[in-house]
């Protein structure tokens, strides 16, 4: 019965949407009067241009994460102050990175012996006088954090690579090396594959000097920018300007619109264009005709769908946004909730402020009592941490035994006391798994957010005091 309800609902709603599409594609035929010139040019396009800008974004957000994991990890630098005696302990760290963030590549280069681990090995070693080892010595010199650069991959010279190149600093902030990830370009070459058939625009990535450096399937003419037939005059306006809408006349008259953005990362261009069509030059006038036919279907559609799949949509948001062991939010949707948390302090000019917790000696813990007893444990703790904290707080697991606190209106004063409380908690509960007692630890790092900071900036800034009270004797807050 229910199957059948199922199938009347969606037979009824495929018949709604076939209606109003033959509906308001013959109302357009027949009323459109007016040019969606502009609308093409400074709207649609970049619109699709900040969709993809966003895309390539959201992949590289990812990957600085990773790589900035990988420099503050502990195992890292440990192997590394003790001498670098076992290279497999590091060639297999590197290889369960880029297994579990499949990557393309994932590498550490030691400033002591200027080995360049890989996870397939230990590949040669770094030398001032090897323009190819030129990326090293231009991070190790650098003030900033990070550096992102497309290059080719040392371990395969015929691949090129976009790298996440993350200097390494000891317990004293002593640089000891870089480490990072590697991103083949061809993922992005798919990106853009996919807008292309998605959208109908031809899309392609030029350098600063106009030669194309990335196209989706069906690129035809010119690989240089300038001697593409009827850019020749637009092309000093792209590369010359951030971002530029422009437009030229095409080889059948028709007028094609184009509109170019620099992703500095990269230090390319993303040209995103479109001709003109018989029918995108007669829709203006079936606007308001089309809305309120779009409206009126959207009405009814919304009416039956909703009974249909609102329960199943809840339920996959519910999976995409939850962590199945301990309820907490995941990265996946921490970011989300950061920038609305965000907008509100700036906009009700109230502090905000993010606590780093990481459960002390969990391996050993993992290791003495059993695996189904470390999920206890994170279990349990997740629960001690919500007794502390407000409806508009958040925890997130950020990975294995490292939770992230967003506190809402919250001063770093306060976010210490908060943390503080949460660990005296901690310390005094002993938690039961099956005929055995476990005690365990925390240590806490706090920060609260500087106007302008980016995320990355503010969780680095917690995971640092984090992990200064973990060297300074673990089971205490240190804050940033």
């Amino acid at each position: 019965m229910l199957a059948q309800k199922k199938l009347y609902s969606a037979i009824a709603l495929a018949g709604v949407l076939v209606f109003g599409f033959i509906a308001t594609s013959v109302i357009s035929y027949f009323l459109a009067q007016e040019s969606v010139s502009d609308h093409i040019a400074e709207e649609t396009l970049p619109l699709t241009s900040d969709n993809i800008y966003s895309e390539i974004e959201q992949d590289l957000l990812r990957s600085v994460l990773i790589s900035s994991l990988m420099a503050h990890d502990t195992l890292l630098r440990d192997w590394t102050l003790d001498g670098e005696i076992n290279a497999e302990q590091m060639v297999r760290y590197l290889r369960e990175i880029q297994q579990k963030y499949d990557t393309t590549t994932a590498f550490y280069v030691s400033e002591k012996t200027r080995n360049y681990y890989h996870a397939s090995g230990v590949l040669k070693q770094v030398s001032s006088e090897d323009p190819q080892d030129d990326w090293y010595f231009r991070t190790r010199a650098m003030n900033a954090p990070y550096e992102i650069n497309v290059d080719t991959d040392t371990a395969d010279p015929s691949r090129l690579t976009i790298f996440v190149n993350y200097r390494v600093t000891d317990y004293r902030d002593r640089f000891i090396g870089v480490t990072g990830i590697g991103l083949s370009v061809h993922s992005v070459a798919a990106l853009i594959a996919s807008y292309q058939n998605r959208y109908g625009r031809e899309i392609y990535l030029t350098d600063r000097e106009g030669n194309v450096t990335l196209r989706g399937p069906g690129f035809e003419g010119s690989e240089r920018l300038r001697e593409r037939h009827g850019m020749g005059q637009i092309a000093t306006t792209i590369l010359a300007t951030p971002s530029a809408s422009v437009s030229y006349e095409g080889r059948d008259g028709r007028r094609v619109y184009v509109n170019s953005r620099l992703i500095p990362e990269f230090d390319w261009y993303l040209i995103v264009q479109q001709a003109q069509s018989s029918a995108e030059t007669r829709v203006l006038g079936a606007l308001l005709i089309n809305i309120a036919v779009a409206l009126a279907i959207a009405a009814v559609v919304t009416a039956i769908g909703w009974f249909s799949v609102r329960n199943y949509q809840a339920g996959l948001e519910a999976m995409a946004g939850t962590d199945t062991l301990t309820g907490c939010t995941t990265r996946r949707v921490f970011e989300a909730i950061f920038t609305q948390a965000l907008k509100n302090a700036l906009r009700n000019d109230v502090p905000l402020s993010l606590l780093a917790i990481d459960v002390d000696r969990f391996k050993q813990i993992n290791d003495q009592y059993g695996h189904a007893a470390g999920d206890l444990v994170l279990f349990t703790l997740t629960d001690i941490f919500r007794a502390h904290l407000r409806d508009n707080d958040t925890v997130c697991r950020w990975g294995g035994d490292e939770f992230l606190i967003l506190l809402g209106d919250c001063t770093l004063e306060n976010a210490m006391k908060v943390a503080d409380a949460i660990r005296l908690d901690v310390a005094g509960h002993t938690i039961r798994a099956a005929d055995q007692t476990i005690d365990c630890t925390i240590s806490v790092g706090a920060a609260q957010y500087v106007r302008g900071e980016e995320l990355p900036s503010l969780i680095a800034r917690a995971d640092r005091a984090m992990y200064t009270a973990k060297r300074e004797g673990r089971d205490q807050v240190v804050n940033a």
